[in-house]
C-alpha cells in the first residue's frame, strides 16, 4: 500500500518516521501533545492532526509511538471511539505484554487490526533508517504495512503471533543492556590505562572486540558528552524494568542483565535520566576515580 498514514506520537522514533515516510512521497498525518514536536514533523511535510481520533479519521494505516503504557492505552481508546473504520494500527513502542494485549482488546472490539511492531535500533539509527521491525499479528496487515515500514526502516522480520514482537525486542534489548555496558567498562579501563579514548574507538572498533553498541555509544563516552540523547536513561530504564519482569515471570536467570541494571539505576542516581544510555560510561569513570 501507499496512501495516507498516520503517525501518533511525534518524539525520536515517531518523528523519524513521519519524516522519511513524507520524503518517499506518503501523505502522513501525525498528531502529538507536544507542540515542538508538531512543528518539526510539519517542516518536514507532515499534516498535523488535532487529535489521536482525528488521525484515525483521515489515515488508511496508523503507526503509534508513545512513551508509557497510559499514553498507548489512551490513544487505543480513541482510536476505538474514532468515525473510524477497520484500520490496521501497529504498536511500536516498548511495552510489557499485558499492555500490548489490552492495546489489542480495546482495538478489536472496535473492529480494528492491532499489529505488536516494537522497532530494533536507537534515535540516531532511526534518524538513517537504520531500523529492524519486529512485527507480529495479522499476517496479512503486515504484508499491507510492509511498504511503509521499510520507508523508515531498513529489514521487516514477521514473528508470528501477536506478541512475539515484544518477546523478539525483550532479548534484543537484553543484549544491548549489557553490551552497552560492556563497552563503557572497557572504555573506563582503557582511560584507567591511560590510552587515548578516541584512539580506543578507532582500534577496538576495527577488530574483534567491538559490537554494534560499541561503535554507536563508544565515540560518546570518548567525547564524554551524552546529549542529545538517542535513548535516555530515564526512557531506558522502563524498558529493562519490563524486561526483567518478563524474565522473572518465565523463571529465566539473567545474571549480566541483572547488574548492568544496577548501573543504569546509579546513571539515575547521578542525575543523567535526560542523557543518552552511553553515560553509564560516567557511573564506571566516578567508582574507578577516574576523572576528566
Amino acid at each position: 500500500m501507499q496512501g495516507v498514514i498516520g503517525i501518533i506520537g511525534l518524539g525520536i522514533m515517531g518523528g523519524a518516521f513521519a519524516r522519511h515516510l513524507a520524503a518517499g512521497g506518503w501523505k502522513v498525518i501525525g498528531f502529538d501533545i507536544d507542540a515542538t514536536r508538531t512543528a518539526l514533523a510539519r517542516s518536514a511535510g507532515a499534516e498535523i492532526a488535532d487529535s489521536a481520533a482525528a488521525v484515525a479519521d483521515a489515515a488508511e494505516a496508523i503507526i503509534t509511538s508513545l512513551p508509557t503504557p497510559e499514553a498507548v492505552l489512551d490513544t487505543g481508546l480513541a482510536i476505538a471511539s474514532s468515525r473510524a473504520t477497520a484500520r490496521i494500527v501497529a504498536e511500536t513502542s516498548t511495552l510489557a505484554l499485558e499492555d500490548k494485549l489490552e492495546f489489542r482488546r480495546i482495538l478489536t472490539e472496535a473492529g480494528h487490526t492491532a499489529l505488536d511492531c516494537p522497532m530494533s535500533g536507537t534515535g540516531a539509527q532511526a534518524a538513517v533508517k537504520d531500523l529492524l521491525v519486529y512485527a507480529s499479528g495479522d499476517g496479512a496487515a503486515i504484508r499491507r504495512l510492509e511498504p511503509a515500514f521499510l520507508g523508515f526502516a531498513r529489514k521487516l522480520h514477521d514473528l508470528g503471533n501477536y506478541g512475539n514482537g515484544s518477546k523478539m525486542k525483550f532479548v534484543a534489548n537484553h543484549l544491548v543492556a549489557i553490551h552497552n555496558v560492556a563497552a563503557a567498562e572497557a572504555m573506563v579501563l582503557a582511560m584507567k590505562a591511560g590510552l587515548d579514548p578516541h584512539h580506543v574507538v578507532e582500534v577496538v572498533g576495527s577488530g574483534a572486540g567491538t559490537s554494534r553498541m560499541f561503535q554507536l555509544r563508544a565515540p560518546m563516552m570518548a567525547d564524554n558528552k551524552y546529549l542529545p540523547a538517542t535513548m535516555r536513561c530515564s526512557t531506558w530504564k522502563k524498558d529493562m524494568t519490563v524486561i526483567g519482569d518478563f524474565a522473572v515471570d518465565l523463571a529465566c536467570p539473567t545474571p549480566l542483565f541483572d547488574l548492568s541494571a544496577s548501573l543504569y539505576t546509579a546513571a539515575l542516581a547521578m542525575g543523567r535520566g535526560a542523557e543518552d544510555t552511553a553515560a553509564v560510561c560516567a557511573v564506571l569513570e566516578r567508582m574507578a576515580g577516574l576523572s576528566r
